[in-house]
């Protein structure tokens, strides 16, 4: 397509995009741009169409836009001749656009900026682009504004991941923003006599000071550019810049580059008062919202800062923290949460609304965000006062609330709030505390069981267990707890939920005393989980009792607690027989949520209750309801899923305890697993492996069953696809290969399957799913780290036979993920992998890597680069600390993804799911 008439389809596409009337067009023309920006015809399309006269708002947006991302990002595609006439196009653009459109211009000036962040400061002359600029904006002042916008968003760019640069590069343009800083204020400086650009100079300047080094504070404190944002403080109409400035100012005296607060006194000593002058303006009702706003985060700013000053508690320091007080108190929540990063008692704020029945979803929701946001200052609080203290203050302002709490329809909600604070200092407060606490506990009963209150007064008996168990009159407080407790279960769900949270601390936490009082704690029980009461909470808050009771049971002697334990899986086992009696087509068909409500109750029992042998004892006795579960709901993943966890726990708890029925245990998930393909046969497996991995008399049906499992996986995951749509049972295999890599390396590394799976591993390295890829990369990395164990060294020469003819493969395929196979967030896994590969085989490994890099074409990675990688992983088979050499791999891993052409060519060069890739010499 000529370029005449590509420009004019670009014009019919942008106008189908913003006026066809049909939607799949629009949707068409959308792509079909798209598509366009990253061809290599769109530099000149986008520029020509940018000098034309006659293109419209929409053509120059699109268009500027285009330009933009271009140089952001594909500005390698250009010849490096290119630069000069580039940069006189875009300098152009900038003058002609200089009064605007407003949106045009910025993205003109970013593609500038981005341009000096690929080119060198000497390809712009001496001095580097900010003596350019200063050069054009002498010789053209009339285009100043425009000027003056590049100037403000030049910093900016230094910290713009979007520009594909190399790092070193990057690095370097930062220094030499650094050394041009006094060259950038001098011309801002020089702008200030232009009174109707001071906010575009200052924007300007706030944005450098982001840089946060080339100026000491002492320069700072009498440059005029600082004394007139600070006088601009002053002004009726506040400058929203000047604010700017000064919050930058403030940052930059606290900031480490600075030399922090203790060597910035001159220029602290000039910003405090200006702020501290605007105080009353927080008071004053006429100020508009926004600059009451404004004022307010400058305060919060310096009580952030100057932390280590206040401390010091002088007058200077109570001013700004009374300031702070005076935000922290606005009636508006977004001006007084500015300071709840510094710490003050915000009673008020918690209290539930008065319509709060009314609220919406959103507004409920942000109404327990700012109680949360609440909650964390007060902990601030009391670990600065501490928490008794803290507890006196709080416990006064209780004492007013209950007055007003006569009745169910009075004012509860003030006893509420202070309830509240009062919780969300409970781990401050001394477990021994016998002042205030026993009056609060003292006070609880008498409150009206009002829903909300009541849910807060559960919470806060669950968040005193502690004191309950340990203070002199604690445990006599439990009786009346316990019946606001069941009080809680019977009145709404949320408060059913809290009370069975609290009886699950108060269990754990006073579980040696309540074991004696274990009829007691059945009845209660009985009576909210076995429906003998009205329980009004959910399936998962039941779990809490289970749980609760399970752990006092812990207490007991072996011969009670055996007892209690089969009293406790009788009245879980019950309904779970009652429907296998009903024959196998009943059970098949139940929803899994009726079957699981009752298993997963089972796995909180043998999770908690820790007296193994009774436990064995019991899953012995289970097992054929488990088994008969098993055989005919192996289908259902939820019903299996709960079934396996039960048995996992049972087998973390009882050990070797579990004599034969472990044996017929996984026989039965064997079996099952090659019919029904569920992740969770393979978890259970792995907590098996944990447990009996070393024991002998297990050696024959362990092996036995890795064999059988690994095989069937290997079948199952054959190629990336599979991995892609079974990343479950990637992630489940590979954690249980780890497992028998750490505990039956007798087993496994010896039998047939190890090199398939080996094989398998490599297949999927590059799967997308994050924990599936972990578990690979795991287990690829337990392999090579097999020295490390001694249980692992005398199977170094199985190891080496298998790895050694597949490390080019394996290091190519890790290479090819750290470049773009895998997103950044996984550098670390697989760079732990590569490194782990370096150390195991030293210079055969480092030959690898040199294969693998010098796949990857030179326009995508210089020979600098390269071998700046080599020597880091040189230095990792040399013992180096992984630290100081994950550095080269982060670079070479930035400089393969700088942009989508670049990584395209570098994944096309590694070819990663090619496993018999053959280099062409």
């Amino acid at each position: 397509m000529q370029g005449m008439e590509l420009q004019n389809t670009v014009k019919e596409a942008l106008n189908a995009l913003y006026h066809h009337p049909d939607d799949a067009v629009r949707m068409q023309a959308d792509r079909w741009l798209q598509d366009f920006q990253r061809t290599i015809d769109a530099w000149q399309v986008a520029d020509n169409l940018l000098h034309d006269a006659t293109s419209n708002p929409e053509t120059l947006i699109f268009c500027s836009q285009t330009l933009r991302s271009k140089v952001q990002r594909d500005f390698e595609e250009l010849p490096s001749e290119a630069f000069f006439q580039l940069r006189n196009s875009l300098n152009n653009l900038l003058k002609k656009f200089h009064k605007g459109p407003p949106i045009v211009r910025t993205q003109i000036s970013i593609a500038v900026a981005a341009l000096a962040v690929h080119v060198p400061a000497k390809d712009w002359g001496d001095g580097g682009i900010v003596n350019w600029l200063r050069d054009e904006m002498n010789s053209h002042p009339e285009f100043v504004p425009g000027f003056l916008e590049l100037l403000t968003v030049l910093p900016e760019e230094a910290f713009n991941y979007k520009i594909a640069a190399r790092p070193e590069r990057r690095r370097h343009f930062e220094k030499e923003l650094a050394a041009q800083m006094e060259i950038a204020l001098n011309i801002l400086t020089a702008c200030l006599n232009i009174s109707e650009l001071k906010e575009q100079v200052l924007e300007a300047f706030s944005s450098w000071l982001r840089l946060k080094h080339g100026i000491p504070g002492s320069v700072l404190a009498t440059h005029p550019l600082v004394l007139t944002a600070l006088s601009s403080l002053n002004s009726d109409i506040l400058s929203e810049a000047s604010v700017n400035v000064v919050s930058e100012l403030i940052h930059y005296t606290a900031s480490k580059s600075s030399g922090g607060v203790s060597v910035q006194g001159p220029l602290i000593q000039v910003i405090v008062p200006h702020v501290m002058n605007l105080q009353a303006q927080l008071r004053d009702s006429s100020k508009d919202e926004e600059d009451v706003k404004a004022i307010a985060r400058l305060f919060a700013d310096m009580g952030d800062s100057y932390v280590e000053l206040i401390a010091t508690g002088s007058s200077e320091a109570m001013m700004i923290v009374n300031a702070l007080l005076e935000v922290a108190s606005h009636p508006e929540y977004d001006i007084a949460s500015m300071t709840f990063n510094f710490w003050h008692s915000l009673q008020l704020r918690v209290q539930y609304p008065q319509a709060y029945q009314d609220l919406s979803y959103e507004d409920l929701k942000e109404f327990k965000h700012t109680r949360y946001a609440v909650a964390d200052v007060l902990t601030d609080a009391a670990s600065v006062l501490g928490g008794d203290a803290t507890l006196q203050i709080l416990y006064m302002k209780l004492l007013e609330a209950v007055s007003c709490c006569g009745n169910e329809q009075s004012e509860w909600r003030p006893a509420e709030a202070a309830l509240f604070c009062i919780r969300a200092i409970s781990s401050y407060v001394s477990v021994v505390e016998t002042n205030v606490m026993p009056q609060v506990m003292d006070l609880l009963p008498k409150l009206p069981h009002q829903p909300q209150l009541l849910q807060t007064v559960c919470l806060i008996i669950g968040a005193f267990s502690k004191w309950l168990d340990a203070a002199p009159s604690g445990f006599s407080k439990l009786p009346l707890v316990i019946d606001i407790l069941m009080s809680g279960m019977r009145t709404s769900e949320d408060s059913a939920a809290a009370a069975a949270l609290a009886f699950r601390h108060i269990c754990d936490d006073c579980r040696k005393k309540l074991s004696t009082y274990c009829k007691e704690l059945f009845h209660i029980y009985y009576t909210a989980v076995n429906g003998e009461g009205s329980f009004k909470g959910s399936a998962e808050d039941s779990l809490h009792l289970v749980e609760a009771l399970s752990m006092v049971i812990t207490e007991l002697p072996p011969e009670p607690a055996k007892a209690a334990l089969e009293e406790l899986c009788a009245s879980v086992i019950t309904p779970l027989q009652a429907v296998i009696n009903q024959g196998p087509e009943v059970l098949e068909k139940k929803h899994a949520r009726e079957l699981t409500v009752h298993i997963d109750r089972f796995a909180y029992i043998f999770r908690y209750v820790n007296h193994p042998e009774a436990v064995a004892d019991s899953v012995h006795r289970l097992w054929p309801i488990f088994k008969a579960i098993f055989d005919l709901r192996a289908w259902d993943m939820r019903t299996m899923e709960s079934l396996c966890r039960t048995c996992k726990y049972a087998v973390r708890t009882s050990g070797r305890f579990m004599g034969t029925t472990i044996g017929a245990m996984l026989e039965e998930i064997q079996g099952l697993y090659q019919q029904h393909h569920q992740p969770c046969f393979l978890y259970l497996s792995s907590e098996v492996i944990k447990i009996f991995g070393s024991d002998p008399s297990c050696a024959s049906y362990l092996k036995n069953m890795i064999e059988v499992l690994f095989k069937h996986t290997a079948s199952l995951l054959t190629s990336i696809k599979e991995f892609t749509t079974r990343p479950d049972i990637a992630d489940d295999c590979f954690l249980l290969a780890s497992r028998c890599i750490r505990y039956c390396p007798q087993l496994f590394i010896p039998s047939a399957v190890f090199p398939a799976l080996i094989d398998c591993a490599m297949i999927g390295i590059t799967v997308q799913h994050r924990e599936a890829s972990n578990s690979v990369l795991t287990f690829l990395s337990d392999i090579f780290d097999l020295a490390k164990s001694s249980k692992g060294q005398q199977y170094l020469s199985i190891r080496d036979s298998l790895i050694i003819p597949r490390g080019a493969t394996i290091t190519r395929i890790l290479v090819a993920a750290l470049t773009g196979a895998l997103p950044n967030s996984r550098l670390e896994t697989v760079a732990y992998a590569l490194l782990a590969l370096t150390r195991a085989y030293g210079m055969q490994a480092l030959e690898w890597a040199r294969e693998s890099v010098s796949l990857i074409p030179l326009t995508a990675v210089k020979e600098v680069e390269r071998l700046r990688f080599l020597q880091g992983l040189s230095e990792a088979a040399s013992g180096a600390d992984v630290n100081t050499v994950i550095l080269s791999v982060e670079e070479l891993s930035d400089v393969c993804r700088r942009n989508r052409t670049v990584q395209e060519i570098v994944q096309g060069a590694l070819k990663p799911l090619e496993l018999n890739l053959v280099p062409v010499l």
